[in-house]
């Protein structure tokens, strides 16, 4: 066992997670110069998603070490919902240690139990390496029936 002792069996946040994801959340995008409100703002958005049915949290780790946000929504072409996978950050010194592919196979498996028909992710064109991680659990960057390269596009209002 390593100096951390971990499981690796996610479980489901929950509202009163919400300030050990907050702070995780922020972390992240501090490692990657990404704009953040910071925790206190985090925390309180994400209380009150954690506790509608669109929105589901997983933490791994004891002490938490890595998560994952992913928000449901309705979509014409699918019986079920669509999850989309906003999230998934595992610490740097925990990488590597099999955290983020213990969320992607909880994620995956929670999605077939609750009837949801895909699940998405976008990814950076230069991230090569959640690319190369998204692959190895399943997921395709091109469209599965033209075999076209997918892209995601956006506009923030």
């Amino acid at each position: 066992m390593s100096e951390h002792s971990t499981d690796l069996e996610p479980r489901r946040a929950r509202p009163d997670d919400a300030e050990t994801l907050a702070q995780l959340l922020h972390d992240f995008n501090t490692e990657f110069d990404t704009p953040t409100p910071g925790p206190a703002v985090l925390t309180k958005r994400l209380q009150s998603l954690l506790a509608a049915p669109s929105t589901i949290a997983y933490l791994v780790g004891e002490p938490a070490a890595g998560f994952a946000l992913v928000t449901l929504r309705s979509n014409v072409w699918y019986d079920g919902p669509v999850a989309l996978l906003d999230e998934l950050y595992v610490v740097p010194d925990r990488r590597s240690h099999g955290l983020g592919a213990a969320i992607i196979h909880r994620l995956i498996a929670d999605a077939e139990e609750q009837g949801i028909s895909a699940i998405e992710i976008n990814v950076d064109a230069g991230d090569v390496d959640a690319q190369r991680f998204y692959e190895r659990h399943g997921f395709s960057g091109t469209d599965h029936d033209t075999g076209e390269h997918a892209y995601y596009y956006s506009l923030e209002l």
